[in-house]
């Protein structure tokens, strides 16, 4: 059946990237609009300019819901990522388009199945045990629901746009958190992210911006926060400068200007301020003392309820 507006449909593809319209995609942007996207090679093929422009707003994971707003002939939705808090922009969640090839409907409720997140940085769906490929790069933080016992070392998981269950490493899911999590736990998860490149709306370990490394972070715990950094600040408990901890937020901003950076704490008690982030200027995920320039608009520090 075809997708309709009003009602939710999911990503089908490891990981769909939201435009802020149709006509702002490039020719070098082809890997990332198919049906089988190739983000690591998308981005890869991406100058470092291209990789902050403004026409990509963020990216979704592997059967992530969206509210379908609009379908064009040409082959582009309109919609609303409903797992994406967006307050700012639209209370239902983030708006944007994705080619109607990476969505599907979503699948039929079913009996319960175990909830499983992605551990690994990336892995890869097959169609058998340690059979052929069917989606690589499906990321970290990605929840997928079980569909039976392990077989020497491979989980059977139900996807949406798959008939059959296809197949994963076992060790490389785990079973979904129901509690939250600690806060070296999330800062732990961010930390494998360094050296991964900076992209202007990335949510991936193949590419991402500042507030989609804590985004991702926490999604991994299955605490939803907002996409931008400006929500985040919105959505957190300021703490007083000078007791933040490892895990907390920076949040920078010039004077009279809305946030528009965000770190994750890694300073120590008695040391310097430190942070993990996504650096639009080294183009790049590092740890670092905050150089002067970033202390300058450093405007407080929070905290994630828990």
């Amino acid at each position: 059946m075809a997708l309709l507006p009003g009602r939710e449909a999911v990503v089908r593809v490891a990981v769909a990237t939201l435009w802020s319209r149709p006509e702002a995609v490039r020719p070098v942007d082809a890997p990332a609009l198919a049906r089988r996207t190739d983000i690591p090679g998308w981005i890869s093929g991406l100058t470092a300019e291209q990789r902050v422009g403004d026409c990509v707003l963020s990216q979704l994971l592997l059967g992530e819901r969206v509210l379908v707003e609009e379908v064009r002939p040409d082959g582009w939705a309109r919609l609303i990522a409903v797992e994406q808090p967006a307050a700012r922009l639209d209370p239902r969640g983030y708006p944007g388009w994705l080619p109607v090839d990476q969505l599907v409907e979503p699948p039929d409720a079913g009996a319960p199945a175990p909830a499983l997140v992605v551990s690994a940085t990336a892995t890869t769906l097959h169609a058998t045990p340690a059979g052929p490929v069917v989606l690589p790069g499906v990321i970290l933080g990605t929840r997928l629901a079980g569909a039976g016992p392990v077989d020497a070392g491979w989980r059977p998981v139900r996807v949406a746009g798959h008939h059959r269950p296809l197949w994963v490493a076992d060790a490389e899911v785990t079973p979904a958190p129901h509690g939250p999590p600690r806060p070296a736990e999330v800062l732990a998860v961010a930390s494998r992210l360094r050296d991964v490149v900076y992209l202007w709306g990335g949510v991936s370990a193949y590419g991402i911006d500042c507030s989609g490394l804590v985004h991702l972070a926490w999604r991994r715990f299955g605490v939803r926060l907002p996409r931008d950094a400006g929500d985040q600040a919105a959505a957190t408990r300021p703490v007083r400068l000078g007791d933040e901890r490892p895990g907390d937020l920076y949040f920078f901003a010039r004077p009279g200007r809305p946030v528009h950076h965000i770190g994750i704490v890694t300073t120590r008690p008695g040391g310097d301020r430190r942070m993990l982030h996504a650096c639009y200027t080294q183009r790049r995920v590092l740890e670092e003392v905050l150089p002067a320039e970033r202390a300058a608009t450093l405007v407080g520090v929070h905290r994630v309820p828990r």
